[in-house]
């Protein structure tokens, strides 16, 4: 299983990653909806979907491997008067208590390791997810043009290969799946819808995408 490598958020210069996710919305009031409270944003990066669960009233706790997206995290939250508890932490060892917490959101977050790596993560959820729990999570598909050009990259495993076109994530692994992968590795969850492969094109180079999958799902 290969070392969990933390994206350089220091690098970082897109405020993309500063505005919650397009599902963020709908994800609050669904869970709202159901009595949902404990939220766990699992690879918060620099905070975005933190501070807005927190700002629609649900307990949140933040993980990442990188010190510095907490260390920003934790500024955003003190400017903003919100009491949110972070860590520092792997995703591959969680500190939490079994059936913690009733949400989750791993956004483009556990396809950042190899098989081993993300099956270890994946269990991770799954102990600290209460039963009926919902999670969103995306991953990466085997349709993305990265892994239709694995011969460009170094491969690590059959679904995985480490990347170094972007400075924040040089040398992270990416682990791909396909649909067949999810119905393998899911079987643990019940999908709350059919899993979505959304594809983002590089306007300036619209032969190179990326096609992800969102999932939402319920713990079994």
């Amino acid at each position: 299983m290969i070392k969990s490598k933390a994206w350089d958020w220091s690098k970082n210069e897109d405020d993309y990653w500063l505005i919650p996710s397009i599902e963020s919305c709908y994800l609050a009031n669904s869970w709202a909806s159901k009595g949902f409270n404990r939220f766990l944003d699992l690879g918060c990066g620099l905070g975005r979907h933190s501070i807005f669960f927190s700002e629609n009233g649900f307990r949140v706790n933040s993980v990442d491997l990188s010190e510095y997206g907490i260390n920003h995290l934790n500024s955003w939250a003190k400017k903003e008067h919100l009491d949110i508890e972070t860590q520092v932490c792997d995703m591959l060892e969680l500190p939490f208590e079994n059936d913690t917490f009733d949400c989750i959101i791993a956004y483009n977050v556990i396809y950042h390791t190899d098989t081993k790596g993300f099956i270890k993560a994946l269990d991770e959820i799954k102990r600290v997810l209460k039963s009926k729990g919902e999670l969103f999570i995306t991953l990466i598909s085997k349709n993305t043009w990265s892994y239709q050009h694995a011969d460009d990259y170094k491969r690590i495993d059959d679904n995985t290969i480490l990347r170094d076109e972007h400075e924040t994530e040089k040398d992270v692994p990416h682990f791909y799946v396909d649909i067949e992968d999810i119905k393998k590795y899911f079987v643990h969850f019940d999908f709350i819808n059919v899993p979505i492969e959304q594809t983002e094109y590089n306007m300036e180079n619209p032969n190179y995408f990326s096609r992800h999958f969102n999932i939402i799902a319920r713990k079994k």
